[in-house]
């Protein structure tokens, strides 16, 4: 007879929108109990983030440490989809951040490659330790331009929208049994924390 263990359940919050100048801003967090995230460091949730990407991209996305930074790049090939300039680490009482500003890629609109910045961040709450992603003021060549079409709009948030929102869930939820060894059934949350149009 077999016996079904029910998982644990765990909370993300999720909101991913347009801004008023069309850029993304994506945030997904999840708390985990403190005695959880003893040892956890900045380093190692960029570390665990790019081997994410890899795995359930199945190589398709290659993360690359270069000299200039990070690059993600397209299967076997030289060519990168997203470019960072190298990670900045930032450290305060109860909290840490890693910072990766965007710097090019194929999926950036042209002119705006000084823009974007994709974030990791611990940070101790009332009932825990706060993992949080968040990818603020990114500009995709799927939306054009910042006055977007419906259209590219539509073909943005089932493409590319939605597969960051499912990669940062899943990875949220494979830290959590990395660092407590239990699975997790993870339920979504919307949340407010900018202004915008729903993506």
């Amino acid at each position: 007879m077999m016996v079904h263990v029910r998982k644990d359940e765990k909370e993300v919050a999720c909101q991913q929108i347009l801004q008023q100048d069309s850029s993304v801003y994506s945030i997904q967090w999840m708390v985990i109990p403190d005695r959880y995230a003893e040892g956890l460091t900045a380093i190692y949730l960029l570390d665990r983030y790019l081997t994410h990407v890899r795995e359930y991209t199945l190589a398709l996305i290659r993360p690359i440490k270069v000299e200039g930074g990070i690059e993600f790049r397209l299967f076997t090939t030289a060519l990168s989809i997203l470019s960072f300039s190298p990670p900045e680490f930032h450290f305060s009482e109860g909290s840490f951040a890693v910072d990766l500003c965007i710097s090019g890629g194929v999926l950036v609109q042209a002119g705006e490659c000084d823009r974007g910045r994709f974030s990791l961040m611990a940070e101790q709450v009332a009932d825990g330790t706060r993992i949080t992603l968040q990818l603020s003021d990114y500009c995709p060549i799927l939306l054009g331009s910042s006055k977007p079409s419906p259209l590219r709009k539509l073909l943005y948030r089932l493409t590319q929208a939605y597969i960051h929102k499912i990669a940062t869930v899943k990875y949220l939820a494979l830290l959590y049994r990395d660092l407590s060894g239990k699975d997790i059934c993870v339920r979504l949350k919307k949340v407010t924390v900018r202004e915008g149009e729903e993506t």
